[in-house]
């Protein structure tokens, strides 16, 4: 009996909750607080759903907006606030997707130096590449799916509460995403893997 108690403990204690009530008063501490908290995955989040730095950067900035000012609008216990923000972040991504069809992966980041070699480094680039080329031909959905379950790491139960589907929903999505991707990079890799050998 204890066992089912505490499952619905655990949603109460949203680590984020005293610094929203925070911000809904006003503070701008706690507002800096939540940025260092959850920026990283903000723009990560949306940089491997839109493919664009500079693009990713402003659904940020306007993810952080809508919680400074929405934040006396968060319900406490209903979802984590985290899963809000990514809610947020998802809708503004969905708009963008909108607005502008064509997204180019030019804006990739530099790898890490793992001490390769020029030509391990160079082939490095142009996997990352192609795998950014190839996430940007999924639906969106599907990208959507792929990049909250691999990249960010959330659960597919937290997943599929920021994109507002079920479970099982979820899980087709990332089946279908994960074979249209495999498809998508089996000549890539072959050619790449390949030339480096």
């Amino acid at each position: 009996m204890q066992a089912r108690n505490r499952p619905r403990a655990a949603p109460a204690a949203d680590p984020d909750a005293e610094l929203v009530a925070a911000v809904a008063r006003g503070d701008a501490r706690a507002a800096r607080a939540l940025v260092d908290r959850h920026l990283p995955r903000m723009v990560g989040l949306a940089r491997r759903v839109l493919g664009n730095q500079a693009d990713a950067e402003e659904v940020a900035q306007d993810v952080f907006l809508r919680v400074w000012t929405h934040a006396a609008d968060w319900k406490p216990g209903k979802a984590k606030f985290e899963t809000w923000m990514h809610r947020v972040a998802l809708n503004l991504c969905y708009d963008r997707l909108r607005k502008k069809r064509e997204i180019t992966g030019e804006d990739l980041p530099d790898p890490v130096d793992t001490g390769a070699n020029p030509g391990e480094a160079l082939q490095q680039k142009e996997v990352a590449a192609r795998v950014n080329e190839a996430m940007q031909l999924l639906p969106e959905r599907q990208r959507m799916a792929v990049v909250l379950c691999h990249h960010q790491g959330h659960t597919n139960i937290e997943a599929a509460a920021m994109m507002e589907v079920s479970v099982e929903a979820l899980e087709s999505l990332l089946a279908r995403g994960r074979r249209k991707l495999r498809d998508l990079l089996r000549a890539d890799m072959n050619e790449l893997l390949g030339a480096g050998q």
